[in-house]
């Protein structure tokens, strides 16, 4: 069973982070779904591989896009493990 957060501080930046990859995705006409993402972020950050959320959200947009495009990628949405062996490169 997933783990999810409860923590709100971590929940703000998740949101963060999904506003920003939203922005990113419109400048390109993709459309993004910030409940999904938030989820997948929240899922990989509490089954596995924390995240340095706020050094995620700081990063320039090629590391940026790297986690977040690998994370969606490659999350076992049953499980909230990252599978393939990827690890973000903002993994803790």
């Amino acid at each position: 069973m997933i783990k999810w957060t409860n923590n709100v501080a971590e929940m703000k930046l998740e949101s963060a982070i999904a506003d920003r990859v939203i922005a990113l995705a419109k400048t390109m006409g993709i459309k993004v779904d910030k409940m999904k993402l938030v989820m997948d972020l929240d899922a990989c950050h509490n089954n596995g591989t924390p995240l340095k959320l706020q050094e995620l959200l700081d990063t320039d947009n090629a590391n940026f896009m790297h986690d977040i495009v690998g994370i969606q990628n490659h999350i076992d949405r049953t499980t909230g493990k990252l599978t393939d062996c990827f690890l973000p490169r903002f993994a803790k």
